[in-house]
């Protein structure tokens, strides 16, 4: 088992401390106005009841969460389906590590499949950075999610990463829970997905003196996450305009409250979640037992990223995208024809026309659109190739 109360200030809320959390969430007026958008038709009052009536996490992530998330997709996608399921072991509790495009449904869509197919729900890492709300960060603990830090000194955030590490050790190996978490911090704004070593090492600070073993013990499994569209393309891209003309510009949290708002509401197309392989064995066989650590946090991200890149679903914009910006017509007729062409570049078209800059440089925008969709073939082929 895993003791909460070396956890208290980052593990998600139990089901004995749901109704005071959620009692303290819907006291919040921020909340009224986010629960007024998102259902302009609920009686407000009766709605801030029904989820006060809410006995456990799991009832509050099935007839609350996952239920509005798959309205919500219905809405703003296209189709969603997740494979690979087949492959685990219900008996057992993993590390998702997946690709990060969208702050907050990357992980919650991948709950809400889960529970959908029968699977247990996994604890998911969020930044703190996004607990810019009390409301907020109370709605997260209350869905799974426990708080990575990321800010304080450099002792705080060593002490943090090796608290974080044990907590995600812990429930894996005590089968507890599964856990997600990002294979980066912060999405890939360029959709060139890579495993950050930093979270590597992270991950290592549990494992004692035996840093093979240690990953082996994590049952590490890859989650390749493809959105036809990303809701958010037009922000990202307006950021590489932002830094590029100032090369000291921050977001504020306002802007990560709108990604996160953009992300949820804005159309995605099909989503698809592969879950791959688990690396347990790959890596048990492709690591010597005197493995120092630099090669085996290397060769644990290099099979992440392979998995990932390796199990994308491509969807004719990302073609389109890939013969525009190498300025080529290899796909074209064999991915995609001349009529998802033009919807493609309908699209970027569109969502360039969204971006307010003072001194918007199209051209540049256009380029980084293009960009992101590309990268994602180019990382597909050089995973595939024989």
């Amino acid at each position: 088992m895993v003791n909460d109360c070396n956890y208290d200030d980052i593990r998600p809320y139990r089901d004995s401390e749901l109704k005071e959390g959620m009692k303290r969430a819907v006291a919040s007026p921020e909340l009224d106005k986010v629960l007024a958008f998102l259902f302009p038709n609920t009686n407000l009052e009766e709605y801030k009841q029904y989820l006060l009536s809410m006995n456990s996490v799991h009832e509050f992530q099935q007839k609350v969460i996952a239920k509005f998330l798959m309205d919500l997709v219905d809405k703003t996608g296209n189709g969603m389906e997740i494979n690979g399921l087949e492959g685990l072991d219900r008996d057992k509790r993993y590390l998702y590590i997946s690709n990060h495009r969208d702050i907050v449904l990357d992980a919650a869509l991948l709950d809400t499949l889960m529970i959908y197919n029968g699977m247990h729900a996994a604890e998911n890492a969020i930044g703190d950075n996004l607990c810019s709300r009390p409301w907020i960060t109370e709605m997260m603990k209350l869905n799974r999610n426990f708080i990575v830090k990321r800010s304080g000194t450099k002792r705080e955030i060593f002490d943090a990463s090796r608290k974080l590490s044990s907590y995600i050790r812990e429930n894996i190996e005590n089968a507890v829970s599964s856990i997600w978490i990002a294979q980066r911090e912060g999405r890939a704004k360029d959709s060139n997905d890579r495993t950050q070593e930093s979270l590597l090492k992270m991950l290592s600070m549990s494992s004692g003196k035996d840093i093979k073993q240690g990953f082996v013990n994590l049952n590490i499994t890859p989650v390749s996450i493809s959105y036809e569209y990303d809701a958010c393309d037009f922000l990202k891209a307006k950021e590489f305009q932002q830094k590029r003309d100032n090369p000291d510009f921050q977001k504020s949290k306002d802007d990560d409250v709108l990604s996160m708002q953009t992300g949820m509401m804005g159309y995605k197309g099909h989503i698809h979640y592969e879950v791959c392989e688990p690396l347990t064995y790959k890596l048990d066989a492709a690591l010597t037992s005197d493995a120092d650590r630099q090669t085996v946090i290397e060769t644990v991200a290099e099979m992440i990223d392979k998995a990932i890149h390796s199990h994308y679903m491509l969807y004719p914009g990302n073609y389109v995208a890939y013969d525009e910006a190498e300025g080529t017509t290899k796909y074209l007729g064999v991915k995609y024809t001349e009529e998802q062409k033009a919807t493609f570049d309908a699209y970027v078209a569109k969502q360039i026309a969204k971006i307010d800059l003072p001194n918007k440089d199209e051209a540049f925008l256009r380029e980084k659109m293009l960009m992101m969709y590309s990268n994602l073939v180019r990382n597909y082929l050089k995973a595939t190739e024989e």
